[in-house]
């Protein structure tokens, strides 16, 4: 029998009441996150990738609102399956069974998740407290002392009784990767963990972030603006663009059989780390205001590619493979052939032919 997806979001739409007219800032997503993998979620500032991710947890804001979908959550409990639907839950059955518990979440920038008043050890301890019953402090010091170790912390002794401010940077994100494992959660969403760090600390949250899910086997939403950054990292990929979904499919697909011209766009903006002397184009142009959506394909404005039809409808997704959709009229049989930038290809067909067995590292240098 096949498995189920541990996490499953359905047709979610969210809108922002503001004052001067109604935000829709995500506009019919579907996706799914299977145990033990990676899916990374991917897309310029103000595509909804972190809305999408806060909803899941009843995150959002006060003035915001979910019009329609369902995020089934699947996990167990006392040796129960249990199947719900987050976005039905209340606050306090989420508080109680699933923030911190079940699905944790490490935010981008570690000073503002860390309390500065309190000792790293305790806010580490604080969730096990809540949520693990540990029996006593000195089990609860011990489990801390554990996760520094797993998280690449050197003398944990001593870091438990350190504040925020004594620790660098990268400790400080490791500190926050810490808390968010500490009650051995099934789900983990990263929101931006690394932009917040310089290229050498965030190279080695990525490795770190990839060790870890090995050792627990935690399913991890990784989201970013930059697709060089999760390369390595993904199993699958989302890219998103004016809150919706435009591409998905399996990481290599995406890096290496992009269809959509938003795909074609970040992948062409990230810089080569292979020594070439290589172009890196730019997408033109703004995303669009969503309080007044556009009519067809949101992309269409910034499009070279854009045709009549895309700004009528919106595209439906298109299959490519059975892991692989895209949401452009260009895949519609009736559609012009249409190559992906000369500068794109180019780069694909010399990684391919160099028969690396990590070709996406190419787009990371790592």
């Amino acid at each position: 029998m096949e498995q189920k997806p541990i996490l499953e979001v359905k047709n979610l739409q969210i809108s922002f009441q503001l004052n001067f007219g109604v935000n829709h800032v995500i506009r019919d997503i579907s996706f799914h996150l299977n145990k033990g993998e990676t899916l990374a979620i991917v897309g310029e500032s103000g595509s909804g990738k972190s809305v999408t991710t806060k909803s899941i947890l009843g995150l959002i804001d006060d003035n915001g609102a979910v019009e329609v979908g369902s995020c089934l959550f699947r996990y167990q409990k006392d040796g129960k399956d249990i199947e719900v639907d987050l976005l039905k839950c209340g606050k306090d059955y989420l508080q109680k069974n699933i923030r911190g518990n079940k699905i944790a979440i490490i935010f981008q920038d570690p000073m503002t998740s860390l309390d500065p008043t309190m000792k790293v050890g305790n806010q580490i301890m604080e969730g096990m407290r809540d949520h693990k019953k540990v029996k006593s402090r000195k089990e609860a010091v011990r489990r801390t002392i554990e996760l520094l170790e797993l998280v690449g912390i050197d003398l944990p002794e001593k870091r438990i009784n350190q504040y925020p401010h004594q620790l660098s940077g990268g400790m400080r994100q490791r500190v926050v990767i810490a808390i968010a494992l500490a009650c051995e959660p099934d789900v983990l969403i990263a929101d931006e963990p690394t932009t917040a760090l310089d290229v050498t600390i965030q190279s080695q949250i990525l490795e770190l972030i990839k060790d870890i899910q090995k050792k627990t086997g935690v399913a991890i939403i990784f989201i970013t603006h930059d697709l060089g950054v999760v390369a390595n990292v993904a199993d699958r990929v989302a890219v998103m663009y004016a809150g919706k979904i435009v591409e998905t499919g399996l990481a290599s697909e995406i890096y290496y059989n992009p269809k959509h011209p938003y795909t074609w766009g970040l992948l062409s903006s990230i810089p080569s780390m292979s020594g070439q002397n290589e172009e890196i184009l730019s997408i033109p142009g703004t995303p669009p205001n969503l309080i007044q959506p556009p009519k067809g394909d949101a992309f269409a404005y910034r499009s070279d590619y854009a045709m009549a039809i895309d700004f009528e409808e919106h595209p439906p997704m298109f299959q490519v493979s059975d892991t692989h959709y895209v949401a452009s009229w260009l895949l519609h049989p009736d559609a012009p052939k249409v190559n992906m930038p000369s500068v794109l290809q180019a780069r694909i067909d010399s990684y391919k032919k160099r028969g690396d067995t990590n070709e996406q590292s190419h787009f990371t240098g790592r």
